[in-house]
C-alpha cells in the first residue's frame, strides 16, 4: 500500500488532471511512511478519466479515477481484480475529520524559472494549513502542514481543459489519493487537494514540484505525530504527449473481478 500511496502522489504532484487527451510521463521520488526511492509514473487524461500506471520492480500498479461517476479503481493485474471505491461517499467521510473552515493554502510567485522537459517553468512557493483528526470525529487533534516548490508551465497545451475538469473536480469534493491511506490520514488527503486546487487557478500545468507534508499534534502523542507524518515528494514530467487515448485505457478489463470497498 505504501507503493501505491507513492505512486499516486507522485503522478498527481507530476500534473493536476486535464480535460483532453494528455499522456504525462516522469519520475519521481519518495520519502517517509517507509517508502524510499525513485518511480517511474505514465499518468493518461480522457476527458473526466484519468489512469496511473507506476513501475514498482516487476509489477504495475494502475488506478482510474471518474469524476464524473465519482469511482475509482485501483487494479490488481497479477490477481485479475480490481477494487471499487464510491469517492463521492469517500469525501464525505473525510470532510467528518476534517474542519476546511480552519484551512490556510497559499501559492505564491516566487520570481525563480527552471527548464522542464523542454518548458520554461515559474517557480512558486506553497503552503497548506488543514486542521484535522486522527482516528475519527473525536480522535486525536493534527495539524497538517504542507510546503514546497512548484514549477509551473504558463500557456502549456490543455491548460484551458484543466481549469474546466478541476472546476468540475471541486465542486464535486472530489479527493485524490489511495482511500485506504487517507483514512488513516485525511488531513493529508484534503491538503494535497486543496493544493492542487489553488495550482489551477495559475493559469499553467506544474512540471515539477518539491512537497514536504508534516503533522503537529498535541500533548505526549506531539512528537510521535511528527515523525509518523513527515514525508516528502519530488516529481518532474519528462515528456507530454497530447495524442488521442482510446476509451478503453479507461475502462475495467474483461473478466477482472469487481470488489467493492468502503
Amino acid at each position: 500500500m505504501r507503493r501505491s500511496v507513492l505512486s499516486i502522489a507522485l503522478a498527481l504532484a507530476m500534473t493536476s488532471p486535464l480535460y483532453a487527451d494528455v499522456t504525462i510521463k516522469g519520475t519521481g521520488t519518495g520519502k517517509g511512511l517507509g517508502m524510499s526511492g525513485s518511480m517511474p509514473t505514465v499518468t493518461m487524461i480522457k476527458g473526466m478519466k484519468m489512469r496511473i500506471e507506476s513501475g514498482d520492480g516487476d509489477k504495475t500498479m494502475i488506478s482510474i479515477y471518474d469524476v464524473e461517476n465519482q469511482k475509482l479503481y485501483m487494479f490488481d493485474t497479477k490477481k485479475k481484480e480490481a477494487d471499487v471505491w464510491d469517492m463521492a461517499a469517500f469525501s464525505a467521510e473525510v470532510g467528518k475529520a476534517v474542519q476546511v473552515e480552519g484551512a490556510t493554502v497559499t501559492v505564491k510567485p516566487n520570481g525563480q524559472t527552471k527548464e522542464v522537459a523542454g518548458k520554461t517553468a515559474q517557480g512558486f512557493d506553497m503552503n497548506a494549513m488543514v486542521p484535522a483528526m486522527i482516528g475519527g470525529e473525536k480522535g486525536m487533534k493534527v495539524t497538517v502542514n504542507l510546503g514546497g516548490k512548484a514549477w509551473i508551465v504558463k500557456g502549456a497545451p490543455g491548460t484551458a481543459d484543466y481549469l474546466n475538469f478541476y472546476k468540475a473536480a471541486g465542486e464535486r469534493g472530489f479527493i485524490f489519493g489511495d482511500p485506504r491511506a487517507a483514512k488513516g490520514s485525511p488531513g493529508q488527503a484534503k491538503a494535497m487537494s486543496e493544493m492542487y486546487e489553488e495550482f489551477s487557478k495559475l493559469g499553467g500545468l506544474p512540471y515539477a514540484s518539491e512537497m514536504d507534508i508534516k503533522l503537529a499534534g498535541e500533548g505526549p502523542m506531539a512528537g510521535l505525530m511528527a515523525k509518523m507524518g513527515n514525508v516528502t515528494v519530488t516529481s518532474v514530467v519528462t515528456s507530454v504527449d497530447t495524442a488521442s487515448i482510446p476509451d478503453s485505457m479507461f475502462e475495467v478489463p474483461a473478466g477482472y473481478k469487481l470488489n467493492q470497498k468502503k
